[in-house]
């Protein structure tokens, strides 16, 4: 009997590959289509190629659900949300043509078409463009992921755990309602199988305000950080400076207008049932010894990405 075809963007990326670890456990066939081509046991590799629909179409032939994670964090190079919207649509028309049955899509919590962030608005327009199209749908909007390789809570750590200042913009009072990244693949494998049209926030069961999660994962690495409050425009500023030391691009503005804008919890009930907190405690030891660069992650490889996918 043959085994169900399911293709991941992003199976070697971060949610991507919990997503596909998850798959192949089934006992189900996983097929990536990336730019960052590696060998991993299991996995077939196609090539993300946004500019050759047909190839696109080629590599979906065959599958019954598409779990796209593909996205861009910020503008860089060539790469810019505008042009993942179109991509995006690209990846969809071939995958209808071909009669791929169900969609998985990554999104964001509270996008929106009306939001001043080319991000959130981004988010948006590709959900509104999933909704118009021929395939079956689930819609999954986490507001952060965590786990071993994430970028955002590890970075808090690193900084904390080597600098002797923490800027927060603002007053620190706005929100954040992470998701371990399993839960979500959880979450992604198990709407798969559904053939419900379906639109949930990807949520843990622990909602933080920032001040709150910096002061968490300040005593779970023993810093001796101080926190300090700052306008937003200079926490930028120094997230600016910063990067360019580390050849990165920490913080945008954009970046630090959402999370002061509350975009990133829910209001529905979590999805995740994984503690944020019991996972620093079982991590605290590794969380942040080392930086993760989003611009060495996605962009500095062999094989040139134009395309990224999500971390």
């Amino acid at each position: 009997m043959s085994r169900t075809l399911n293709i991941v963007t992003g199976a070697f990326g971060f949610s991507g590959k919990y997503i596909a670890r998850r798959l192949l456990a089934r006992g189900e066939r996983v097929r990536t289509l990336t730019n960052h081509p590696c060998h991993t046991s299991g996995i077939e590799v196609a090539p993300l190629d946004f500019s050759n629909p047909q190839q696109l179409a080629d590599s979906l032939a065959g599958a019954t659900a598409l779990y796209n994670t593909y996205w861009v964090r910020f503008a860089y190079g060539e790469a810019s949300h505008e042009k993942a919207v179109e991509n995006t649509h690209v990846l969809i028309r071939a995958a209808e043509q071909v009669g791929v049955k169900r969609i998985v899509h990554v999104s964001i919590t509270n996008p929106s078409l009306d939001s001043p962030l080319p991000y959130f608005k981004g988010k948006a327009a590709v959900e509104q463009i999933i909704r118009s199209s021929s395939l079956s749908y689930a819609i999954l909007r986490p507001a952060v992921l965590f786990g071993t390789e994430d970028i955002l809570i590890n970075n808090i750590a690193w900084l904390l755990r080597h600098f002797p200042f923490f800027a927060i913009p603002g007053r620190g009072q706005y929100g954040l309602q992470p998701i371990l990244v399993e839960d979500l693949a959880a979450l992604a494998v198990e709407s798969g199988r559904s053939c419900e049209n379906s639109v949930v926030d990807a949520v843990g069961p622990e909602a933080y305000e920032y001040t709150d999660l910096v002061q968490l994962v300040r005593s779970t690495v023993n810093s001796r950080s101080r926190i300090v409050y700052a306008p937003p425009s200079a926490v930028h500023c120094a997230a600016w400076l910063l990067g360019h030391l580390v050849r990165d691009v920490l913080l945008t503005k954009d970046e630090v207008r959402g999370l002061m804008a509350n975009l990133l919890v829910s209001k529905q009930p979590p999805t995740g049932s994984t503690s944020l907190r019991a996972w620093l405690r079982e991590n605290a030891q590794t969380i942040g010894t080392k930086y993760a660069s989003e611009v060495d992650r996605h962009y500095n490889v062999k094989t040139p990405a134009l395309n990224p996918q999500i971390s």
